[in-house]
């Protein structure tokens, strides 16, 4: 299927005079491209919640974000971001962390991982996996009826996917796992990484690049690494996985669909035509961002 509209307009307008990418940017030009968000007004409007607090997990940076005004336990959402696991934050995901608790009527437990290339493989599984059994450990502490959810989209997908086996192995039951176009095998082999190599809004070069920052020379089949190769998927939080037709980690994220649903996990893979990668952060620029968030929220109110 062709591009949609909205991402070829995205495509002309955003990327047509793309600048020398990310691979090869130093450690001023990575932190440089942290501190600049081009698409801010894009992300969403900061909507007022009755409830944002900036907090901490074992030192890891929260942000909790709850839509009512009362003090009852709920279900509670935990978001990783993307960014290649070098940027991106709790500040550039505060409007989808504040859609995400109008939406789903949960608490919504955004993290501040530490970042590559000064906090390499795995702080930033070690981060996540630290929140989600913190959660487990402090349920008042969160106002959590018990209900927990991780979910993250693209590295973020990946470490959401690793810390839904962690919680596995360790005996906690996870509601559900949402997984946005995650990144889930380093050996960028698949199809879809052939046909959209160039142009589609991330380039296999430079996810190559940045798995070179955060892995370094760590073992390409871990699966902290690649969840792909995690030898066993039985037993799973059952699943929502979001992919993009036109995006070099499609395959990643139905592959490992399609692992779940061979191991009796219940999930539901749901690809968006014509889409791009990074299309469901961008509701000013995307109308299937809107979709695919009500499509997730939905999953996730079922999921409680």
């Amino acid at each position: 299927m062709p591009l949609h509209p909205q991402a070829q307009e995205y495509i002309e307008r955003y990327l047509s005079d793309p600048g020398p990418g990310l691979a090869g940017l130093d450690l001023a030009g990575i932190q440089e491209a942290r501190a600049r968000d081009d698409l801010a007004r894009h992300r969403g409007p900061l909507t007022q919640l009755a409830f944002v607090r900036d907090e901490s997990a074992e030192g890891v940076p929260i942000r909790v974000y709850r839509a009512d005004r009362g003090d009852g336990a709920l279900p509670v959402v935990v978001y990783f971001h993307g960014g290649g696991w070098m940027t991106g934050g709790i500040k550039r995901g505060d409007a989808l962390g504040r859609d995400l608790a109008l939406r789903t009527g949960a608490v919504v437990v955004s993290v501040g991982y530490r970042l590559a290339p000064e906090h390499p493989f795995p702080a930033a599984a070690d981060d996540a996996w630290t929140v989600v059994r913190d959660i487990f450990a402090r349920p008042a502490f969160y106002q959590c009826d018990g209900g927990v959810a991780v979910m993250g989209e693209s590295s973020g997908g990946n470490l959401a996917a690793v810390a839904a086996w962690q919680a596995r192995d360790a005996g906690l039951r996870l509601a559900h796992q949402v997984l946005v176009y995650p990144a889930l095998d380093a050996a960028l082999d698949t199809p879809s990484h052939a046909e959209f190599a160039k142009g589609f809004g991330l380039d296999t070069e430079d996810v190559a690049w940045l798995l070179r920052q955060y892995a370094g020379a760590a073992d390409p089949e871990d699966p902290r690494l690649s969840p792909l190769r995690l030898p066993s998927v039985a037993g799973l939080a059952p699943a929502t996985v979001v992919t993009a037709e036109c995006d070099v980690l499609r395959d990643d994220g139905e592959r490992y669909g399609a692992r779940l649903a061979e191991a009796g996990v219940p999930v539901e893979t749901r690809r968006f035509d014509g889409a791009i990668h990074g299309f469901f952060g961008l509701p000013g620029l995307f109308d299937q961002a809107v979709e695919a968030r009500d499509y997730v929220a939905a999953r996730l109110r079922e999921a409680w």
